[in-house]
């Protein structure tokens, strides 16, 4: 059994613990200590001490070097976190060790940012009454850092969360989804061992209600980065009083093809795009418009494309598609379907449901108003819908709640650019799928996706804040 690290020490005699189940085979891999509040209540002082004791006087090539090291021992157990992955998040393995490489990539960039957070020199004499006056701003650490990070990357999003508040100068407490705390576990010994000092990074293993809501609400923490369900993030904003929060909270992306687009091309990358990982991806194609006169020929290549696609074990090598997270989760998605059937919608493949498993779904002739479309689907679920002219496609794509990446396929350079600003969403890719996302780029949504942005470079920016020191100088 595994339990939260909290000062480097171990806790897993919990008397409320759960058992971690390989979404594929149903297997039991882990059993977890669940923590308590009272240990909640420990890592949050511990965090809260170590900052002020330890991390404020952590320079920022220390900083540095430990994420690097931290890079290196991840990057030479690539293989042990991949079989990780597969087994509690039933994650196919290639997909699993590309999450690995980026992850690497995540923290190394995290380290290159920690020696290069600089400020800037005000002119005050600017100002009437300036002269004979400096001022100075620099970026400081915030504090504590709570993450709170879900199953679908839980190295990847963890790290995106962790490495820059480390490199930032804070600390963390760590909180991962419930269903893949494993590579959790593992990450955090791993910084342990890459030198980071007991304390800077607490792990605590516990359900939303009885760790993270209390989490959010705690007065020494002093930035809270979510990323996870729309009304789990409505209700961070509103318990988390004035401390900063970051959430990244889904979508349901957008991806229109003109009718100069290269098909082959599209169809390609859009099988992946809308299937990956069984679409549980937050910028997984789940809209597909398709200009009208190339409509036919894209959906009778992309049915045939994704009919093709190897579903089975996760841990076999050539498998494209494996488990959903839970049969829960799978039968929720395989309603939707049936909802919109029965409203008029058309499978045009997939559709069938096993277990956790939910074959790659495309609809068509469906409906604005049906969850597949309205909502975020979160499963191997796409929509293809034809559309006229550019003015009514980009009315269909903004006609939603959410907005957080979509992608634009044409050969015309002055639409791909005029499309993309009138797109109202974080990011918008030309000529490649919503669902390709860089470590090293601000991503964020608009509307209901979420505040804030990750991406290294910009994610340590919100877990410093600016502080001003002004000198009188003598005349």
């Amino acid at each position: 059994m595994i339990g939260s690290i909290i000062n480097g020490q171990e806790r897993n005699t919990s008397e409320n613990t759960t058992d971690v189940i390989n979404p594929y085979n149903k297997e039991k891999v882990q059993e977890i200590a669940l923590a308590s509040r009272d240990d909640l209540e420990d890592a949050i002082t511990n965090s809260f001490d170590t900052f002020h004791n330890t991390m404020k006087n952590m320079t920022a090539h220390e900083r540095a070097d430990i994420l690097r090291k931290t890079a290196d021992l991840l990057e030479k157990n690539t293989e042990e976190f991949a079989q990780t992955i597969v087994k509690e998040a039933g994650k196919p393995i290639t997909f699993s060790r590309d999450e690995v490489g980026r992850a690497v990539q995540v923290i190394r960039f995290a380290s290159e940012e920690a020696k290069h957070i600089s400020g800037e020199v005000v002119p005050m004499d600017a100002a009437i009454g300036g002269e004979g006056r400096l001022g100075l701003v620099k970026r400081v650490p915030l504090g504590v850092v709570g993450a709170i990070t879900p199953f679908n990357f839980p190295l990847n999003l963890s790290l995106h969360k962790i490495a820059p508040a480390i490199a930032a100068g804070n600390t963390v407490i760590f909180k991962p989804a419930e269903k893949t705390p494993i590579s959790a576990h593992m990450l955090t010994k791993l910084f342990t061992e890459a030198g980071l000092p007991a304390g800077v990074l607490n792990l605590v293993t516990g359900t939303g209600k009885e760790v993270g809501e209390p989490l959010v609400q705690h007065d020494k923490v002093h930035k809270v980065s979510f990323t996870g369900s729309l009304p789990v993030g409505r209700s961070i904003r509103k318990t988390a009083g004035l401390k900063k929060v970051t959430l990244e909270l889904g979508s349901n992306s957008p991806n229109i093809l003109f009718d100069d687009t290269d098909v082959e091309q599209a169809v390609k990358l859009l099988v992946k795009g809308a299937f990956a990982f069984s679409g549980q991806v937050c910028i997984s194609a789940q809209r597909v418009y398709v200009q009208k006169n190339i409509y036919d020929q894209f959906l009778e290549q992309y049915i045939k494309q994704t009919n093709d696609l190897k579903i089975g074990n996760p841990e076999d090598e050539d498998t494209d598609i494996g488990p959903m997270i839970s049969e829960e989760e799978a039968t929720r998605a395989k309603q939707w379907v049936d909802d919109a059937v029965e409203n008029g919608a058309k499978i045009a493949a997939g559709g069938d449901q096993k277990g956790t498993i939910l074959t790659p779904t495309i609809m068509t002739n469906v409906d604005k108003n049906m969850k597949i479309i309205a909502e975020e689907v979160f499963a191997p679920i796409v929509s293809v819908i034809p559309f006229d002219t550019e003015d009514e496609v980009v009315g269909f794509s903004n006609d939603s709640i959410y907005g957080l990446q979509a992608g634009v396929f044409t050969k015309d350079l002055d639409r791909a650019l005029r499309v993309a600003d009138k797109l109202e969403m974080g990011g918008v890719w030309i000529n490649e799928i919503s669902t390709y996302r860089q470590d090293n780029h601000p991503y964020g949504g608009v509307k209901q996706s979420g505040i804030g942005k990750e991406g290294v470079k910009y994610a340590v920016e919100d877990m410093t804040q600016l502080k001003f020191i002004g000198m009188k100088l003598k005349q």
